[in-house]
């Protein structure tokens, strides 16, 4: 067996290297260099949510609250324990660090994120999350990795190197990110514990037997080697690197994972990728307490993720790499609108994500969610942004990668989002993205509806979607000439419920209710 097949080979599982506890995985390959470099030495920390977060205890839409207590009161908080950040939103009562964040101007929030055809499986919708795949596409590498793999398709040969002694992305925690898994192998690393990464024994030296045996040898024997010398690179720069943040909580062991990253920073790696997760969302039942709103594993999770937040920017502007780093929250679906008797919530659709740092636009991209009474039982918060569309603005603005490499890694159209913004910018620099104007009529509807919008000389997409997030069809998808436009939009073959019609332009947006009777 060849090395690159032999590498191909294990690849597709992304399997680590478990060392005293600790897992590695091989990385490699050159031109890192020009990402790493003095043009450009940006950070992105990845936290995922898993289990799927309940949007909706989240960041509460507080123009929707009446309806909100016909459909979930059992595991709604009272109005007042809310903490206001707006006219019409509120974060849950226990993320008090969020809320310090918001306040100081470092917090993105993106509303409805999602993707069509949502998949209510943990394992496929993490896997569309990951891959940044369609739907009904099943890819093998991640969407960072295939970055990477644009870049270093030679990977993970010749690697650490002198102008790449780093590796490319590291997972703190015992397994390997799927956001980074290339086409031959996984650009992550593992480790638990950045001061102690542990080490492989390369056993002793000798010459290898010409075959297959002798060659998967070699591969063993140079992955040793690799991990041994990243080992010494974390280890030092854990060393070299320091905290400084008195926000940090103990018993938080996500802000435990935070606050290795911010040293591991501050210590000098070049790591351009960080992956933290954060486990227990998935709340079918005992969100809350019996009896007690305010309580439960929900508030735990949600004190843990926005305390933890809140001491990593601190701590990241102490010592002075705040405007290096760029963190963002992901889940694989939000909860459902309904909740259930179990006092919890069940798989959904939609959810905000939030997007933090020092060089973040400070706003609120997208609306409140329309809920009324009539919600059904499958029902989730209707999707306003692709994921994938948070994925290219952040490599575009971000990394500052070119608009045709991130086509060529996630997909053709997307829309570019107002999230980051010049670190020097004030809050009167503040980016838009306008609330598109759509008009559904009749509603509800038997036959069919029109619908009214405007296009800005502009590429606008219409897509109808039922009330789990399954797109039923596109109406329109094409440039438009500027002005106002009517299209009719038939629904005689529709069953009875409720749809939602999606319109996407160049920097607007508007998702609409719409009941068929």
């Amino acid at each position: 067996m060849k090395r690159r097949n032999f590498i191909k080979t294990t690849s597709a599982f992304s399997l680590p290297f478990f060392v005293g506890g600790n897992a590695f995985t091989a990385i490699g390959k050159n031109k890192l260099f020009n990402l790493i470099n003095q043009d450009n030495d940006k950070v992105l920390v990845l936290i995922q949510l898993q289990g799927g977060n309940d949007g909706l205890s989240t960041l509460i839409p507080l123009d929707q609250y009446a309806a909100l207590t016909q459909v979930r009161s059992n595991v709604l908080v009272p109005e007042s324990s809310t903490i206001k950040i707006s006219d019409k939103n509120a974060f849950h009562p226990s993320m008090n660090g969020m809320a310090e964040v918001w306040n100081k101007e470092k917090l993105n929030i993106i509303q409805g994120v999602a993707y069509p055809d949502q998949n209510r499986s943990h394992f496929r919708s993490t896997d569309i999350w990951h891959t940044a795949s369609e739907p009904d596409e099943f890819l093998t590498t991640g969407w960072m990795g295939r970055y990477f793999d644009l870049n270093y398709s030679n990977y993970p040969e010749g690697y650490p190197n002198e102008d790449c002694p780093d590796p490319f992305a590291l997972t703190i925690g015992t397994i390997v990110s799927e956001t980074c898994q290339g086409v031959q192998s996984n650009f992550s690393l593992t480790v638990t514990d950045p001061f102690n990464p542990g080490t492989i024994s390369e056993g002793v030296a000798g010459e290898s037997p010409d075959n297959c045996y002798g060659r998967e040898l070699d591969f063993v024997r140079d992955v040793a080697k690799q991990t041994n010398v990243y080992a010494e690179v974390i280890s030092d720069a854990a060393n070299k690197g320091n905290s400084l943040s008195s926000k940090y909580t103990p018993g938080n062991n996500l802000a435990s994972k935070l606050q290795q990253v911010a040293r591991l920073i501050s210590g000098g790696m070049q790591t351009k990728i960080y992956v933290v997760q954060l486990g227990g969302f998935d709340l079918h039942s005992g969100q809350v307490e019996n009896n007690n709103v305010l309580g439960g594993r929900q508030s735990e999770l949600l004190a843990n993720l926005s305390d933890a937040i809140c001491a990593f920017q601190d701590d990241c502007e102490l010592l002075g790499i705040d405007q290096r780093v760029v963190g963002m929250t992901y889940s694989e679906f939000g909860r459902r609108i309904r909740s259930n008797e179990s006092l919890g919530t069940d798989h959904g659709t939609a959810a905000p994500l939030f997007v933090f740092g020092s060089c973040v636009n400070p706003t609120i991209i997208g609306e409140n969610p329309s809920i009324d009474n009539q919600v059904s039982i499958q029902e989730g918060v209707a999707m306003q942004f692709d994921f994938r569309s948070i994925y290219a603005s952040i490599m575009m603005d971000w990394f500052g990668v070119e608009e045709s490499q991130v086509k060529e890694v996630l997909f053709k159209d997307f829309q570019h989002l107002p999230i980051i913004r010049s670190c020097e910018a004030s809050s009167t620099d503040e980016l838009t993205f306008e609330s598109a104007k759509l008009e559904v009529y009749p509603n509800p509807t038997s036959d069919f509806s029109y619908l009214n919008f405007n296009s800005n000389n502009e590429h606008i997409r219409i897509a109808l979607f039922d009330a789990i997030g399954s797109q039923i069809k596109v109406v329109i998808n094409k440039k438009l000439e500027k002005g106002s436009h009517k299209i009719l939009i038939e629904t005689q073959d529709l069953s009875s419920g409720n749809y939602f019609i999606m319109l996407q332009g160049e920097q607007k947006q508007k998702t609409v209710k719409l009941v068929k009777v």
